[in-house]
């Protein structure tokens, strides 16, 4: 991963964390804290965060990095069982689509 990416993936998680431990927040029925418990780096353009709340449990987020567009810098989400398995399903799709627009080059 690029310095400067990284840099930026590091800035972001520190500002995720802060926006989940407020006591305000909607969903933070605890009013639980989140700590930065350790970034993992999947690709270039991917990570997963592992948090941990007061409580003494973990969630993990995962993030990924547009670098173009309107839409550029990181994002993130906590993706659900449903996710994981639809993105699954996703990396075959995404094969196939690529094998299909492969011919059209000639």
């Amino acid at each position: 991963m690029e310095k400067q990416i990284a840099i930026e993936l590091k800035e972001f998680v520190d500002v995720v964390a802060n926006r989940f431990s407020r006591k305000d927040r909607i969903t933070n029925y605890a009013s639980e804290t989140f700590d930065v418990d350790k970034i993992i780096i999947s690709s270039e353009h991917t990570a997963s965060v592992v948090f941990i709340k007061s409580g003494g449990k973990t969630c993990i987020a995962f993030f990924y990095y547009i670098n173009k567009g309107m839409s550029k810098g990181w994002k993130y989400f906590f993706p659900t069982d449903s996710h994981i398995t639809g993105m699954r399903n996703f990396e075959f799709q995404k094969l196939m689509v690529e094998d299909n627009n492969f011919y059209k080059n000639f």
